[in-house]
């Protein structure tokens, strides 16, 4: 079932996952991430490393409430490990509020139809 929030007319259904996930990264103008498992966690991780390896276009990224992130992925780790660079991190930033948010994703130069970075 599709989720009770999502607009009707954006509800996709793909047959395969891989297609799905493609779809995401080519159409994203921006990701807004939330707590989640697995899925969450995969498809997070497919749009940083395709913006890291600059395979997709840059979007930016928020990863709603910090504390979760932190606890769950030591980011900082990844760079004293020699595994991501520092840079890396500027991929995305953290938010707590859905205005926070919207801030962010203006700032970092969101651009959808019919929205400008001023709005």
């Amino acid at each position: 079932m599709p989720n009770p929030y999502i607009t009707p007319e954006l509800s996709f259904r793909f047959h395969y996952f891989a297609m799905r996930k493609m779809h995401l990264a080519m159409r994203a103008n921006a990701l807004a991430i939330f707590p989640g498992g697995f899925g969450t966690l995969d498809e997070m991780f497919e749009l940083l490393t395709l913006q890291q390896t600059q395979e997709a276009p840059p979007a930016p990224i928020v990863l709603f409430g910090e504390s979760y992130w932190r606890r769950i992925i030591n980011f900082e780790a990844l760079v004293e490990e020699g595994v991501i660079a520092v840079s890396d991190l500027s991929l995305f930033e953290f938010v707590e509020t859905a205005e926070d948010g919207w801030a962010s994703l203006k700032r970092r130069g969101l651009r959808a139809h019919g929205v400008s970075s001023a709005s």
